[in-house]
């Protein structure tokens, strides 16, 4: 069965189908219990790292894929059809971002793609699934301009242009004056540099040394010592997790004792781990807390931690939401993918344990509202900040 050629008939019958589904799950679960989905798949596809230096990032959203999949099939799939993935490894490298994109717009079982990692990787293969009229759903894309790109780019990730002031907040409330800025130089470092610079300084805190690094840099210490010599009174970090905890151990093995107060990339219990004791006192905030007691986050991590018997961290939180935003879709729009691009808007209070509840800005194309906890690491674990000054190690 071709999929994309249902019939007008059938497709009105699975939208209504699919607005009663809907109107049930957001009263409980994210859907509501209609047995297990049978029948031919519906498919998502998604580009992204597997292999590579950022490959962790590719197992993370896979354990959030799946989890959201049982959930999703174990209740009906999408109208009783069972909801998979295609998964294309990208490196998260933008040349082959692009060459995914060419191969799931000429693959007509696949109705929405998620992806990529990095805001360069999806923003090199955007204008191919604008031209083919394929949603791709960039959840971890944060770049200010990513939904730029036309009506089919959407994202439920907080842009940089929302977050980066968060973090000017955060060093701000926690007494930092003269900060030095240590950036990944990419796109999406660079434009959350300069919002970051702008934000921090109507604030009172002065970027007195901004620095870029690569990707694949390991050695950080001459960065840290130049950027030591501008004698700021703290550290801003525009980070992952991985090159965010070794930045830091570095500057600590240095002997630069500065605060740290990092962009929520850094948030995972892998930047503990890296990190070790010279990440305690670091501060970051994010958008996702497993401690956060709302009964969505309770019972996203309780169902985590049964599946894979450890904590969730905001990557697996990231990939499932946007999991569950794409079935919400899927049910609401038919099996058609125009019809996915036109339910995104449409969708009401979708159950995320992200925002609490999801609602797309049809102008922004990305999740209104913005919710933050701040955190900082307290003896090797990650805690709300509360009233607390972050700490110098």
């Amino acid at each position: 069965m071709n999929l994309l050629r249902t019939s007008g008939s059938r497709r009105q019958l699975l939208r209504w189908l699919a607005a009663s589904t809907l109107a049930i799950g957001v009263l409980h679960a994210p859907f509501a219990s209609a047995g297990s989905a049978t029948g031919t798949p519906v498919y998502f596809g998604v580009s992204g790292p597997l292999t590579g230096p950022n490959a962790q990032y590719g197992a993370q959203w896979k354990a959030g894929f799946d989890l959201a999949l049982d959930e999703i099939n174990a209740d009906g799939g999408i109208n009783g059809h069972p909801l998979q993935y295609v998964f294309e490894d990208s490196q998260s490298d933008p040349r082959q971002a692009v060459t995914i994109a060419q191969k799931f717009v000429s693959d007509p079982r696949i109705l929405i793609e998620l992806g990529d990692f990095s805001s360069p990787a999806s923003m090199a293969a955007s204008p191919i699934y604008q031209r083919a009229g394929l949603v791709q759903l960039g959840f971890t894309n944060s770049h200010p301009d990513f939904t730029k790109g036309g009506d089919f780019i959407w994202s439920p990730s907080v842009s940089q242009a929302d977050a980066q002031p968060l973090i000017a907040d955060l060093a701000a409330k926690e007494g930092l004056h003269h900060v030095a800025v240590l950036y990944q130089n990419t796109d999406w470092g660079r434009a959350s540099k300069d919002v970051f610079v702008k934000a921090a300084a109507s604030r009172g805190v002065q970027v007195v040394a901004a620095e870029g690094y690569q990707t694949t840099d390991k050695d950080f210490r001459a960065t840290l010592v130049r950027v030591n010599g501008a004698h700021p009174d703290g550290l801003v970090l525009i980070s992952y997790y991985a090159d965010g905890a070794q930045i830091v151990r570095q500057a600590r093995e240095s002997g630069i004792h500065l605060p740290v107060v990092a962009a929520g990339s850094v948030y995972s219990p892998k930047f503990l781990e890296l990190g070790g004791d010279a990440v305690n006192g670091v501060a970051t905030n994010t958008n996702f807390f497993p401690g956060d007691p709302r009964p969505e986050v309770q019972r996203f991590v309780h169902g985590f931690e049964a599946k894979y018997h450890r904590e969730p961290d905001a990557f697996n939180a990231f990939a499932y939401d946007a999991t569950i935003i794409a079935a919400y879709a899927l049910r609401t729009g038919g099996l058609d993918r125009k019809g996915v691009r036109d339910a995104l808007p449409k969708l009401h209070d979708v159950p995320s344990v992200v925002f609490g509840k999801a609602n797309f800005d049809p102008n922004t194309r990305r999740i209104a509202g913005v919710k933050s906890i701040d955190l900082v690491v307290r003896n090797g674990q990650w805690a709300e900040l509360g009233n607390s000054t972050v700490a110098a190690k």
